[in-house]
C-alpha cells in the first residue's frame, strides 16, 4: 500500500478550514473513490484527474485508489481539489518524487481545477484561503489566473502555474516556480475633480438634497429620498461613493474576500473601489441578504464598506425590506441552512429612493396627481415604521426648476469640495472615537453627542411634538454630531439639533 497527503482548504462562507487530501493506493479491482463529504463537482474530479494524468504522459495507477478529504464532516465543494488529488496520486504511485524535506512539503497548499489536458483553471473563493495560508506561513501553488487574487494577501508565498507538469517539477525541485508579484494595491485617487465621470456639480438644483448627501457621507448615515420622477434621486445616490474616503488596505481585503466567494468572483481592477450595489426592486430576500444552497453572500454583504442603493423602495416586497432591519443595526447577517450557518459582514450605507405616490405626481405643480389619499397611504405603508425608524435621514426633493438647467455648473459645489469636507469630518471622528458617528452605540452617543441646554430643549420639544421613538432620538443626535463635525463646531447646540430634526421629513409629516 502507498500513501500520500496534500494540503488544501475548503471554502465555508468567508472561512477557509484546512483540508488534508489523503490518497491511498492498494491492490484489487480498479476503483477510484472519493470520500469525505464531497459535493457532486468534487466527485466528478476523478474523471478530470484520470484524463489529465494520461494526457500529461503519466501512468494512471491500476488497483484501488481511495481519496479521503479530511475532516470528513466538512462539506467540500468546487474544483479546487482537482490539483491536490492528482498530485496525491502521483506522489503515492512514485511518479513524482520529493526532493524537498517532508516538513517543507507539509507547509505547501495546492489549489486548481484541472482541464482534461492537465492545464490549471481558476477557482472561486481563493482569497480567504490565501489569507488563512498566510497566517499559517504556508506556500500556495495556484493557477496563474488566480495569482493576482492570491497575491493580494500573500505575494511572497504564491507560486503560479499553468499546467500540472509545472507543479510536478516544482514539487520535485527540478524547476521551482517563481514567487508571485504583489497585486497592485495602490490607492486610487478619489474622484474629487471636475473631470470625474460622476460629479455632484452635475446635479442641478436640489441644494437641500446635496447637503443631506454630504451629511450622510460624512457620518456614514442611511438616507431616504422622496421625490417625483426625474428630480435627481438616482443621480445623487450614484455620486455618494465619490464622496467617501478611499478604502484602507485592510478594508479593501475585506471587500475583496466577499467578492471572491460571490458568483461574480474577484476583480483586481475594483480592489480599491468602494462597492456600489443597486439591486432591482424585484429581487428576492435571499438575493438581498444572502442564501441559496451554498449560502452565498447577498447584496447587503456585497455592499460591505460601500453603498447599497434601493431605487423604487416602495416597490420592493415587504418581507425583503423587513430583512434589512437587523443588518442595519448590527452590521452582520447570518445565513442559516440545515448543514451550516454562515455569517457575512454587512456594514453598508443604505441609500433609498421612492416616489411620493404611485403615479409620482404628488406635490409637483406641473403634474396632476391621480392618486386618492387612501392609495397614497397604502403606497407609503409598504415601507414599515420600524424600517423608517432606522433610516437616519429622510428628505423630500422638489421638482427641478427649469431655470437650473441654464446655469453653468459650479465647481465649488462639486464632488471635490464636498469630499474634502467629508474627509475632514471622518478624520475628526476617527481621532475622537475611532468610528463613524452612525456606528456609535448608546454609550458613545451619551458621551460624544450630548447637546447643550438649547439643543436639549429643542430635542425634547421635537420628541413630544413628533412622537419620536428612543431609536429616532439617538439617530437625531448622531446626525447632529455629524453636522457639527462638518461645520467644525465642538458643541451640539440648537442649530445642529434643529437641522438634524428637519432631515427627518416623514416624522414631521406624521405630526
Amino acid at each position: 500500500m502507498a500513501f500520500a497527503r496534500v494540503a488544501c482548504r475548503a471554502q465555508v462562507g468567508l472561512n477557509a478550514p484546512l483540508v488534508h487530501v489523503e490518497v491511498s493506493l492498494a491492490g484489487g479491482l480498479p476503483t477510484f473513490s472519493i470520500v469525505g463529504l464531497p459535493a457532486m463537482v468534487v466527485r466528478e474530479a476523478k474523471e478530470r484527474v484520470r484524463a489529465a494524468l494520461l494526457n500529461s504522459r503519466f501512468e494512471f495507477p491500476a488497483g484501488r485508489i481511495t481519496v479521503n478529504l479530511a475532516p470528513a464532516d466538512l462539506p467540500k465543494e468546487g474544483g479546487r481539489f482537482d490539483l491536490p488529488i492528482a498530485l496525491g496520486v502521483l506522489l503515492a504511485s512514485g511518479q513524482v518524487r520529493l526532493i524537498a524535506s517532508s516538513a517543507r512539503t507539509a507547509s505547501r497548499e495546492f489549489y486548481g481545477e484541472l482541464g482534461l489536458t492537465g492545464e490549471l483553471k481558476a477557482v472561486r473563493g481563493l482569497l480567504p484561503a490565501a489569507a488563512q495560508a498566510r497566517r499559517a506561513g504556508h506556500e500556495l501553488i495556484v493557477p496563474r489566473a488566480n495569482a493576482a487574487e492570491a497575491c493580494a494577501v500573500a505575494p511572497q508565498l504564491v507560486r503560479a502555474a499553468d499546467h500540472l507538469l509545472e507543479v510536478c517539477a516544482h514539487v520535485a525541485g527540478t524547476q521551482p516556480l517563481p514567487a508571485g508579484a504583489p497585486a497592485a494595491l495602490a490607492r486610487r485617487e478619489p474622484a474629487r475633480t471636475c473631470s470625474a465621470p460622476l460629479d455632484l456639480a452635475d446635479v442641478r438644483g436640489q441644494l437641500h438634497a446635496k447637503r443631506a448627501l454630504v451629511v450622510a457621507a460624512a457620518g456614514g448615515h442611511s438616507l431616504l429620498m422622496i421625490g417625483p420622477p426625474g428630480c435627481g434621486k438616482s443621480m445623487l445616490a450614484q455620486r455618494l461613493p465619490g464622496l467617501l474616503p478611499p478604502l484602507s488596505a485592510a478594508e479593501a481585503l475585506e471587500v475583496a474576500a466577499i467578492a471572491s466567494v460571490s458568483a461574480a468572483g474577484f476583480r483586481q481592477e475594483s480592489l480599491t473601489e468602494r462597492p456600489f450595489r443597486a439591486p432591482h426592486h424585484s429581487s428576492s430576500a435571499p438575493a438581498l441578504v444572502g442564501g441559496g444552497a451554498r449560502a452565498r453572500p447577498g447584496e447587503i454583504s456585497l455592499a460591505h464598506r460601500g453603498v447599497l442603493f434601493l431605487d423604487e423602495l416602495a416597490e420592493f416586497a415587504r418581507p425583503v425590506l423587513e430583512a434589512l432591519r437587523e443588518p442595519l443595526e448590527t452590521g452582520l447577517i447570518s445565513v442559516a441552512r440545515c448543514a451550516l450557518t454562515t455569517q457575512y459582514p454587512a456594514e453598508f450605507q443604505l441609500v433609498a429612493a421612492m416616489n411620493p405616490c404611485p403615479c409620482g405626481g404628488l406635490g409637483d405643480p406641473r403634474r396632476s396627481c391621480r392618486c386618492t389619499p387612501e392609495s397614497v397611504r397604502r403606497y407609503r405603508a409598504r415601507v414599515s415604521g420600524p424600517l423608517l425608524d432606522r433610516l437616519d435621514l429622510q428628505i423630500e426633493l422638489p421638482p427641478v426648476d427649469p431655470g437650473d438647467f441654464d446655469a453653468a455648473p459650479d465647481s465649488r459645489a462639486g464632488s471635490a469640495a464636498a469630499a474634502a469636507a467629508v474627509n475632514r469630518a471622518r478624520e475628526l471622528q476617527r481621532t475622537r472615537q475611532g468610528m463613524c458617528n452612525a456606528q456609535l452605540a448608546d454609550a458613545g452617543v451619551h458621551r460624544w453627542c450630548a447637546p447643550d441646554e438649547s439643543g436639549r430643549r429643542i430635542l425634547e420639544a421635537a420628541m413630544q411634538r413628533l412622537r419620536l421613538s428612543g431609536r429616532a432620538r439617538q439617530r437625531v443626535l448622531r446626525v447632529a454630531r455629524t453636522i457639527a463635525d462638518l461645520d467644525g463646531r465642538p458643541a451640539l447646540g440648537a442649530r445642529e439639533v434643529s437641522e438634524a430634526v428637519t432631515l427627518r421629513c416623514l416624522d414631521r409629516a406624521a405630526d
